[in-house]
């Protein structure tokens, strides 16, 4: 499956002229639980020919696949990149952060050395605490619940609970969340849910876990109440995202 995301990679590089900087693994495989039957999600980060930067006419900043059973590939231009870094957008951190690398340049280390610098501590914790109330609610007060829903909640309110406890963007993989942050009253039934997730089909539904569902609840309504006390303590600059979007177009 490698060899083939990798050929994937470069033939979406001749197709569309463009470079690719970075390739990872974005879902439930570089989280660290996948089911057998799960797809691989596979994002990246592309750079175009300058000329492409001087149109007048917008060129699109997205580069998606069409979506089958077993992948789903789609990337960011690196202008779009640079912008939402200056704007913290959680998705690039995890992006950069994620322990499966298909492809990378100079550019991802490049990246990683500065994006701590615009890392916000508000913007990180209203995404995770937003993903994690919307799944809750949507997918987790029925009777029945599928068993891999459980982890679209735990993980974005460890995620907080992280942010909250040491300031700094959360790890990409469930378990290191899970060790640092889940009181451990309740890990016996979270390894059960992750055995269940990781040995079952996508579609493996469970009885509601209401000791977990209390956790979760209790949880979010607790983070809301503190995000509300969290300010921006730093301002961010555009020059250092500057020279890095030139010297890879010079390039």
């Amino acid at each position: 499956m490698e060899k083939l995301i990798c050929s994937k990679l470069h033939e979406i590089e001749k197709e569309n002229n463009v470079k690719i900087l970075l390739a990872v693994e974005s879902g439930s495989r570089a989280w660290g639980f996948a089911s057998p039957d799960s797809d691989y999600d596979v994002r990246f980060i592309y750079v175009r020919p300058k000329d492409d930067y001087l149109r007048l006419e917008n060129v699109r900043d997205v580069i998606e696949l069409p979506i089958d059973d077993v992948l789903d590939i789609n990337g960011w231009d690196l202008q779009k990149t640079l912008r939402l870094l200056y704007k913290s957008n959680p998705t690039l951190f995890e992006w950069f952060s994620s322990p499966i690398v298909y492809l990378e340049t100079d550019f991802a280390d490049r990246f990683r050395k500065i994006m701590g610098e615009y890392f916000s501590t508000k913007k990180s914790l209203y995404h995770y605490i937003s993903m994690a109330e919307g799944n809750y609610r949507e997918y987790l007060k029925t009777e029945m619940v599928r068993a891999k829903k459980y982890f679209y909640v735990l993980r974005p309110v460890l995620a907080c609970r992280w942010i909250l406890e040491k300031g700094t963007p959360p790890p990409m993989l469930f378990r290191e969340l899970m060790e640092s942050e889940l009181p451990k009253e309740l890990v016996p039934e979270v390894e059960k849910l992750l055995d269940l997730k990781m040995n079952s089909p996508e579609i493996k539904e469970i009885p509601r876990v209401d000791r977990i569902n209390k956790y979760l609840n209790e949880s979010i309504e607790e983070i809301k109440v503190k995000l509300k006390s969290v300010g921006e303590n730093k301002e961010v600059q555009w020059e250092e995202l500057n020279k890095m979007f030139l010297e890879e177009v010079g390039e």
